[in-house]
């Protein structure tokens, strides 16, 4: 017993002698793994295929990027078979808690028709190769929010804990700069809406080939929102630094006001404060699903679940589409949802004691083939499932990129919803601008508002 103290006072040590990159078996990826992390082979009943380099196209003729016909095989797919209330048993053990309690709040209207699995993932080789080097060298310190010797590809492709799932979701390639056009809808229980609409220019500053570390300067991606409507809002823009470590520098974060015609510091952009335009449906960081720090959690990697998510979304996506059409009373029109069935990272966060938010617990679900989050299910104080998260992604094909075309938030407590992300009644996202960092100073902010 007497060696008890000495035992202890090593372990204490432990954290300060372990950081730095743990040895990981790097040479796993691009063999039995995708050059991203993922299981190449397929699973045993042959339900999910063998990755083989991801869904490689040609850019459609200008104007009919967004049209699901020039997407073979997805145009061609049909249903293998439909969820409902009534044979949702049957698949229980890979549907989320939210989709069966959607199931259950609209027994009549909510399915979900589960397609052909098709392993579309990808990106560039500079994303590959940045991956690799990632693998060797990336760690985590400072509580898992100091980020280190990582830049462009995913951090952790072989993770070993919740939080470095989480920042593979946050640095995922998503391009380099894009200029976008996000529409969310804050659907009532009568089915609703009033558009507001948001063009958001981006630059993925942590993904652009040629960064290094040192060129980072602690900012993973900058990000310029104009609010276009409704008129009343129009003019209003937010500027955001979404800085890496956000425990030792805050998001930087500037609001213009088009009322007041002044910029102001906006801390509040964070958290839980709510979303701008959501209508009090999602908090700041439901954004992209999740984004912002991880230090009010504590965040347990669960382990790796074959489950049916939505996926390959090309049909959601058409412009042909109006949002009349896409969002209904109660959910969203599932007869334009595509789901699948692929292998996720389930990974649970739990509010930590001595800090606040509105919600105490959430289950994220990533997959494993572009590390986006594609589901949440998330408890309030009391502990009961509250809302209900969906991302629809696709393949930007011409871009070697994973975009959303609709995300959802279901409030199940007040038969409302909120999907973002639409653009299928706005202009086509522009892949080829090239943002600098001047784009995005405080000086340009005022600037933006007035042009």
């Amino acid at each position: 017993m007497k060696a008890f103290p000495a035992l202890l006072a090593v372990a204490l040590t432990l954290p300060a002698l372990a950081e730095g990159p743990p040895a990981r078996d790097v040479d796993r990826l691009g063999d039995t793994l995708t050059p991203l992390g993922a299981e190449k082979a397929g699973n045993a009943d042959g339900s999910i295929p063998a990755w083989t380099g991801g869904y490689q196209h040609p850019r459609p003729p200008d104007g009919e990027e967004r049209r699901i016909e020039h997407y073979e095989p997805y145009a061609s797919d049909e249903p293998l078979y439909t969820i409902t209330a009534e044979n949702m048993a049957q698949y229980a053990d890979m549907l989320t808690v939210g989709q069966k309690a959607l199931f259950e709040r609209f027994p009549d209207t909510y399915r979900m028709p589960v397609y052909q699995s098709r392993r579309g993932g990808h990106a560039p080789e500079f994303i590959y190769e940045a991956t690799r080097r990632n693998a060797e060298k990336a760690y985590l310190s400072n509580g898992g929010e100091s980020l280190n010797e990582a830049v462009t590809g995913i951090p952790f492709p072989l993770p070993e804990s919740g939080k470095e799932v989480i920042w593979n979701h946050k640095l995922r390639y998503r391009g380099e700069s894009v200029r976008r056009y996000n529409t969310q809808l804050a659907v009532q229980s009568n089915g609703l809406f009033t558009p507001y609409r948001l063009r958001e220019d981006v630059r993925f500053h942590y993904n652009n080939d040629g960064v290094s570390v040192a060129d980072l300067d602690n900012i993973g991606i900058y990000f310029l929102q104009t609010v276009v409507g409704p008129p009343r809002q129009a003019g209003n823009v937010l500027l955001v630094h979404e800085t890496l470590d956000q425990v030792r520098e805050s998001r930087r974060a500037w609001l213009y006001s088009a009322g007041q015609r002044r910029v102001r510091r906006a801390p509040d952009v964070a958290y839980d404060n709510p979303g701008t335009g959501s209508d009090g449906l999602r908090t700041n960081d439901q954004l992209d699903s999740f984004n912002g720090a991880t230090d009010r959690y504590t965040w347990k990697l669960v382990g790796k679940r074959e489950m049916i998510m939505p996926y390959s979304a090309y049909k959601l996506a058409d412009d042909r589409l109006t949002y009349d059409t896409i969002a209904q009373a109660g959910h969203l029109n599932q007869d334009l949802t595509r789901y699948e069935k692929h292998r996720v990272w389930v990974v649970d966060a739990t509010l930590n004691e001595g800090t606040t938010h509105l919600y105490k617990r959430r289950t994220f679900y990533i997959d494993e083939d572009t590390w986006s989050i594609l589901a949440v299910d998330i408890y309030d104080r009391r502990d009961q499932l509250w809302r209900v998260q969906e991302s629809h992604t696709i393949m930007l094909v011409w871009e070697d990129a994973v975009a959303p075309v609709a995300s959802t938030v279901y409030d199940l407590h007040a038969d409302r919803y909120l999907v973002q992300d639409l653009s299928n009644e706005e202009p086509l996202a522009d892949t080829d601008v090239e943002f600098g960092e001047r784009h995005f100073s405080v000086a340009n902010l005022s600037r933006t508002a007035t042009r």
